[in-house]
């Protein structure tokens, strides 16, 4: 019967996307004309489809998404421009097992002993109270570990945080409900357009109260002031592109990402999420020594939306922080067992029962729309007389990656009210700080070698990071990020002896300034990210029979976290109007170890049974530095390194109307 029903789907919207291709000309004909100086509706209309299946979890994505691009002129020089998109993504249905209703299972829970590791059966950890009452600790008077979740929190649905990427191996794990929000309401929140979706949000993305399938709406119209100097104005929802890189961005952050599509590896034209945005470029023509120069105006006056990081139990979660997230704030819920985390012993780290309020994550403070929460953004552009083009932009906005503010009030299971805040606690709320950014960007020509070389950098103040030597786990500093780009066809004649093949490398860097680590008494302390890190891309693209068939690879390497992406590809033009792709994507990683960090389970709010037997000051709050894998780890690997074990190979048909 589902294989039926899931045949009948895509029949069903192969029939839509055939009808959709027959009505095009009636459509843009029946479409309002405007104004007796308007022009008739310019409509092209895509069918896509992108199957991918994943080593280990099967089907991992059978996307379907039609998409209409609409042009029309309307009179006294304004244009319009709107590009809607709809999608359909069957992997939740036809791999329910891995993606949809049937996602996850019972799990075990781990202990770490004198003999080795042992499990137990989640909910049953051995630790379950502190015996100890009057510290004036969160939850104390013998209730800081409760066992009270019960039937609300069931052991069914479930996976082991990160388990899709390393192993607990003696760290700190906890479950993770993976099931959609209709189906499974644990640790659902919205975390800024994604961790609350119910299945059919998750398979058609577009249809949501944010109007997500208007990809693009906006007019535009350039006014001539004399003189050679022109207004041209764009309002509406669009994406602002400030960048000229691929994969990763330093100016290109107008706009949030919706990682959950495709990870970094799609087109940032097709991830970007368009905003309700103003802006005004006045284009002053050339001066005694630039050919051109041009101001612009940007204000984003849409309400604030971050990055999509992908909600747990789809299956792009970038840096696997969705499911980090939500299990964290089912444990604020309803509470839980966490992998290896009382001391109690030499060499004994056991598993332990927290009750609802204790630790997790507890509000996600989204900014509401206001005017001082809008985000405003400038830039000067120019072209020298001898070619060189260059950029000096300044923006300020809203973070838009979380940030989480740990040593939140607890709360006492026996009462049911809250203590006071605690250093060190972790339990959270994610906020969402203001950043200011000051940058600017270069291209210019180096005629002997035959190569374009593009440069940009960014200083950016107001960010957050998390820092285990900080009482509320995070830290604000300044940043500077900047890209070298070059680019160079050259013929390589085993590729092809007619057309040049592309060469394009990148080089990425990241500072981060006033960066604190130390080594404490059983491993560092401090920030996870790295103070300096550098990240290198090659793209390879081929030109073969008449610029119809192209090979392509794509090689990313992170340079700190020791970890490889290969993405080969072959795209085929097998007529003007469709279009064949065939690739993968393959990760590699050099050993896992380096990725561990301080976990902060012996930060000790809850003494003794925190502090590593023996301490010697076992009843005062400080990180001791005793780590794993979680929860930190994921910002040491990156977003290729927390992805290594997610190989695929897919398959994309393109067909134009």
């Amino acid at each position: 019967m589902e294989t039926n029903l899931n045949t009948g789907r895509r029949l069903s919207l192969l029939a839509v996307a055939l009808t959709a291709s027959f009505a095009t000309q009636a459509w843009g004909n029946e479409l309002p004309s405007m104004g007796e100086e308007s022009s008739p509706w310019q409509v092209d209309l895509t069918y896509e489809n992108h199957t991918v299946r994943r080593e280990h979890t099967g089907l991992a994505k059978f996307r379907n998404t039609m998409q209409a691009e609409l042009d029309k002129k309307v009179g006294d020089g304004w244009g319009i421009h709107s590009i809607l998109r709809g999608s359909w993504d069957g992997v939740y249905r036809m791999n329910s097992s891995e993606y949809g209703k049937d996602a996850g299972g019972s799990i075990t829970t781990q202990s770490t002993t004198p003999a080795g590791l042992v499990t137990s059966p989640w909910g049953a950890g051995p630790v379950t109270h502190t015996l100890v009452s009057g510290l004036g600790y969160p939850g104390a008077a013998g209730n800081a570990f409760v066992d009270s979740y019960g039937a609300n929190n069931p052991n069914s649905g479930l996976r082991v945080l990160g388990d899709r990427w390393h192993a607990t191996d003696g760290g700190v794990g906890f479950a993770v409900p993976v099931r959609p929000c209709d189906i499974d309401s644990r640790g659902c929140r919205d975390f800024g357009g994604y961790g609350n979706k119910k299945l059919s949000e998750l398979e058609m993305p577009e249809f949501n109260s944010r109007l997500d399938f208007i990809r693009e709406l906006y007019a535009k119209k350039t006014f001539n002031l004399g003189d050679g100097k022109d207004l041209f104005v764009k309002i509406g929802k669009q994406q602002v592109v400030w960048g000229r890189t691929d994969l990763f961005r330093v100016l290109d952050v107008i706009n949030p990402v919706d990682f959950s599509r495709n990870n970094i590896y799609d087109e940032l034209s097709d991830i970007r999420i368009p905003m309700w945005i103003a802006q005004a470029e006045y284009r002053m023509g050339a001066s005694d020594w630039m050919q051109d120069r041009n101001f612009q105006i940007v204000w984003n006056f849409d309400k604030f939306r971050p990055n999509n990081l992908g909600q747990c139990g789809t299956p792009n979660v970038i840096l696997d922080a969705g499911c980090f997230f939500r299990g964290m704030a089912n444990l604020w819920d309803n509470g839980g067992t966490v992998a290896n985390f009382a001391n109690v012993g030499p060499g004994t780290l056991l598993a332990t029962n927290f009750g609802p309020g204790q630790i997790g994550l507890k509000d996600v403070n989204l900014p509401d729309w206001s005017l001082s929460n809008t985000q405003l953004g400038a830039k000067y552009e120019g072209v020298t007389m001898d070619g060189l083009s260059f950029s000096l932009n300044a923006l300020t906005y809203r973070s838009q990656l979380p940030s989480l503010h740990g040593g939140k009030r607890a709360t006492n299971s026996f009462t049911g009210q809250y203590q006071n805040a605690w250093p060190y606690l972790i339990s959270f709320d994610m906020e969402f700080p203001r950043v200011n950014l000051v940058g600017g960007s270069m291209d210019f020509q180096i005629p002997a070698a035959g190569a374009a070389v593009r440069m940009e950098a960014a200083y950016t103040q107001g960010e957050e990071f998390s820092n285990t030597s900080r009482e509320q786990l995070y830290s604000k500093n300044d940043v500077f990020r900047a890209v070298i780009g070059v680019d160079r066809p050259t013929f390589i004649p085993f590729i092809s002896e007619t057309s040049a093949t592309l060469i394009s490398a990148q080089l990425f860097y990241q500072h981060i300034f006033n960066h604190e680590w130390k080594q404490e008494q059983y491993g560092p302390v401090g920030m996870p990210d790295w103070e300096n890190n550098f990240i290198g891309t090659l793209l390879i693209k081929g030109f073969l029979r008449n610029g119809t068939v192209s090979p392509q690879l794509i090689l990313a390497h992170d340079f700190r976290a020791k970890a490889t992406a290969i993405a080969p590809q072959v795209e085929w033009n097998y007529t003007n109007d469709l279009k064949i792709t065939i690739g993968a994507n393959y990760k590699l990683a050099d050993g896992r170890d380096h990725w561990n960090f301080d976990d902060c389970r012996a930060c000790n709010p809850f003494a003794p049974f925190t502090a590593p037997n023996g301490d010697a000051n076992a009843m005062t709050s400080y990180s001791r530095g005793f780590g794993g894998m979680e929860p930190l780890g994921r910002f040491r690997a990156g977003p290729i390194g927390a992805a290594f074990k997610e190989n695929d190979i897919f398959l994309r048909l393109n067909y134009k109307f």
